[in-house]
């Protein structure tokens, strides 16, 4: 049996490894910062793993901590005891990560001697971090499944690029993502993307900008490695962010302006 490769050098994932919808995630399992099987990850591990793309402590457990929350189907949502707001709030002070606690992709008995882990498939779980509208994956309600890499979508993702496919603007995602949901709109008779949803995939992209790029673009070749081979663009140039991590406020900053550009109407249910 060969060894496996040394932490931070890419791979490819196993054929039995286990991947998520995430091409960030998954280059992070591919370049061993994650168990590079994919299965059994731990919540430490998770967290830790996004300081690898230069994200603050702080913003990366915003998104591995909440992952952890046991996963409750949207779709069964109506069966759910309502919460009330002293309870919420007891909820938010034993433990504010509760506040994303939609987030959650655990699923019961996923325990490895009493602690808590993950399989990256279960990051696919609808309606918690994974949504409709995706940059690469297909609806939940499609056949191809909402977990698998498109590479139509990502070439489509590319052809927005408006500088002959050197870089891609937030303008560009923007323009990109208002197709998706037109077409969406029109071809997914189950799709599911309201404000929350939007929120969701807005701050998803602007990670990958402010983690891989300047914030305002980001370089064609960077996007083809994260989406196309799952790998993070150490070849092609790019180096994490060390000296000025992105955080909290630089986050939403970004997110709100990403909203803003997209320019949904939720009310019509149509782009503006």
């Amino acid at each position: 049996m060969s060894a496996s490769p040394p932490v931070g050098q890419y791979a490819k994932a196993p054929a039995d490894a286990s991947r998520s919808p995430c091409p960030v995630v998954n280059a992070l399992a591919n370049h061993g910062y994650l168990e590079r099987s994919g299965k059994k990850i731990y919540v430490e591990d998770l967290n830790a793993a996004m300081g690898q793309v230069g994200m603050s402590p702080l913003l990366g457990s915003v998104f591995a901590v909440p992952t952890y929350f046991e996963y409750h189907d949207p779709a069964l949502a109506y069966m759910r005891k309502p919460v009330g707001a002293w309870q919420r709030a007891g909820s938010l002070i034993k433990n504010p990560y509760s506040f994303f606690d939609y987030f959650g992709c655990w699923k019961e008995n996923q325990f490895d001697n009493k602690r808590k882990y993950l399989n990256l498939e279960d990051l696919a779980s609808h309606g918690a971090i994974e949504h409709d509208i995706s940059l690469s994956r297909r609806d939940f309600g499609e056949k191809q499944g909402n977990n698998d890499p498109q590479p139509d979508l990502i070439a489509e993702m590319l052809e927005f690029s408006s500088d002959g496919g050197k870089t891609l603007t937030i303008d560009n995602l923007a323009a990109f993502i208002k197709a998706r949901i037109r077409r969406q709109l029109k071809e997914n008779p189950g799709l599911v993307y309201g404000p929350p949803e939007h929120q969701v995939n807005c701050g998803q992209i602007a990670l990958m900008m402010g983690c891989f790029g300047d914030g305002k673009t980001i370089p064609v070749e960077y996007v083809k490695a994260i989406f196309e081979d799952e790998r993070l663009p150490v070849e092609e140039g790019w180096t994490k962010r060390t000296w000025w991590t992105m955080g909290l406020l630089e986050f939403f900053g970004a997110v709100s302006n990403l909203v803003a550009k997209v320019g949904v109407n939720f009310d019509v249910s149509e782009t503006s």
